[in-house]
């Protein structure tokens, strides 16, 4: 072979031939890979890169099962939240029953005043005499009958039975709410001079200027009404006219009653202005945070009873000055409640129905996993987003059993007793719903973190693939043309070569 020489123009063909088979092959190779960079020897630069580009997209592709698993894990939680919320629901309507129950007691725990004459719900600050009888006699020595609108004393040598006839002299006083009544001899009054011989009328004209209320005599008897200004009285005269501090309506008295069924101790001052007790009104008003509520009857005695919210407790102990010796209050202790049987077994079944409630809560939160990951029950998730590492998400889980929502179970005898016991627990109910609703909305903003941050993903990797493709897949069309075109230079170089090859054969046929 090494003795044949090629002509400069074979050779010349031969080597176009040559190039256009390797520029063939490789062509059809680009079409039957789809790439026109198929190694580092094609193209070193856009190879590595586009390795690298792929290789980043299969890493972010291998998170996308983690992030898959997390918004798995993330809704089984907003599932487990949207279920809890409607055992609460449901507890809730269980100790609203309750509200809505018989009150539980027969006989609730009360205490009831001695008659204060002429107390009523518009005054308990009336002063009220007693009727006048036998004992006392007129200044004509006959028997003196009830107080009527008469003379303070008849006069000398009269008969009359329609005055006092109590002995008052020029020596006595009478003092109301700090002013000093003096009374003189004859019938004329003015200002605080009483004319013995003047009328009862004229004493509580008198009377009524200083306390600005209004006074009168009714029942024979005297009755003083303050409206303006509290009610003190003293003096000599106060027990020959048949008034005394006993039935003078709480006027000055205190009475305090400690706390009843976890309310507000009650501190009371009888009498008028601010911060005083003068009504009925007032009363309830100063009772109502301790849990308690007055009434009054027709005879003048105050009743003051536990209201339906702390049914089940006993008053707290009673004091003060009101409560002395010969007061309306003295002695006065509030008795255990009287349980109604019927009412109370209701209300444990209610205890009982609330109960399993809580169960369900319990399991309910043990139940909202998923792969082994309970976000309801204490456990953490963290989700990586990159191939570096860099970029995650940590989501600290909760534990929403009942001691978690900050309920507890009940006691039949116990608890659901009144509405205050109810009201406690509908109290812890609402703090619980007040947390699922915090904990799923917190929970939902990290869903949608995770979604979002799923989907970028899913859109990343697409760009890096594309762009990875960009770099070594080949143009069909254009290397379909290159393939054509190739093939027709080969069948040119082809024929090149023969005529080559011809041209060289007749020289020799010449040299022959």
């Amino acid at each position: 072979m090494s003795g044949i020489t090629l002509s400069a123009s074979v050779r010349q063909n031969l080597l176009a031939l040559q190039s256009t088979a390797s520029l063939l092959a490789k062509t059809q190779n680009d079409l039957a890979t789809g790439n026109k960079v198929n190694t580092a020897l094609d193209n070193p630069t856009e190879f590595f890169t586009a390795q690298s580009l792929n290789n980043r997209a299969s890493d972010i592709a291998n998170l996308l099962d983690g992030i898959g698993n997390g918004v798995q894990i993330l809704q089984a939680a907003n599932t487990g939240l949207t279920s809890l919320s409607s055992l609460v629901s449901d507890a809730q309507s269980i100790a609203n029953q309750v509200l809505q129950s018989p009150t539980g007691y027969d006989t609730k725990s009360n205490v009831t005043s001695a008659t204060l004459t002429g107390a009523s719900a518009t005054t308990l600050l009336a002063a009220v005499s007693t009727p006048v009888t036998g004992s006392a006699v007129n200044n004509d020595n006959t028997t003196a009958a009830a107080i009527t609108t008469a003379t303070l004393l008849s006069g000398t040598g009269g008969s009359t039975s329609n005055d006092l006839s109590t002995g008052i002299t020029t020596t006595d006083t009478l003092v109301v709410n700090g002013t000093t009544f003096s009374f003189v001899a004859g019938t004329s009054s003015t200002g605080t001079s009483i004319g013995i011989g003047d009328s009862v009328a004229h004493l509580l004209s008198a009377i009524n200027a200083v306390t600005g209320g209004t006074s009168s005599v009714a029942g024979g008897a005297i009755t003083l009404n303050p409206t303006a200004a509290g009610l003190t009285l003293s003096g000599s005269a106060l027990a020959k006219l048949g008034l005394s501090t006993v039935g003078d309506g709480l006027a000055g008295q205190t009475l305090s009653i400690a706390s009843t069924g976890g309310g507000t101790a009650t501190a009371l001052t009888f009498g008028i202005g601010t911060g005083k007790i003068a009504t009925l009104n007032d009363l309830n008003n100063a009772l109502a945070a301790n849990n308690l509520q007055a009434s009054v009857s027709t005879t003048g005695q105050i009743n003051i009873v536990t209201s339906n919210d702390a049914a089940s407790s006993t008053i707290g102990a009673i004091t003060g000055s009101a409560t002395s010796s010969g007061q309306a209050f003295n002695g006065l202790t509030g008795g255990a409640p009287i349980v109604d049987p019927n009412s109370q077994a209701t209300r444990a079944n209610l205890v009982s129905q609330y109960n399993n409630v809580l169960a369900q809560i319990n399991t309910t939160a043990q139940d909202a996993s998923f792969n082994g990951v309970n976000l309801l029950n204490g456990d953490t998730l963290k989700l990586v987003f990159n191939e570096t590492g860099r970029s995650t998400l940590s989501i600290q889980g909760v534990t929403f059993n009942d001691a978690g929502l900050g309920l507890s179970t009940l006691t039949a005898g116990t608890d659901f007793l009144d509405s205050n016991s109810a009201n406690k627990v509908l109290t812890s109910l609402q703090a619980a719903s007040t947390t699922l609703r915090g904990e799923s909305s917190a929970l939902g903003s990290n869903l949608s973190i995770v979604q979002i941050r799923q989907d970028f993903n899913k859109n990343l990797i697409n760009v890096l693939q594309t762009g990875a493709s960009n770099l070594t897949l080949a143009d069909t069309n254009e290397e379909a043309a290159n393939s054509q075109a190739l093939s027709t230079r080969q069948s040119i170089a082809v024929s090149a070569l023969a005529l080559a090859n011809q041209s060289q054969a007749s020289v020799l046929q010449l040299l022959r």
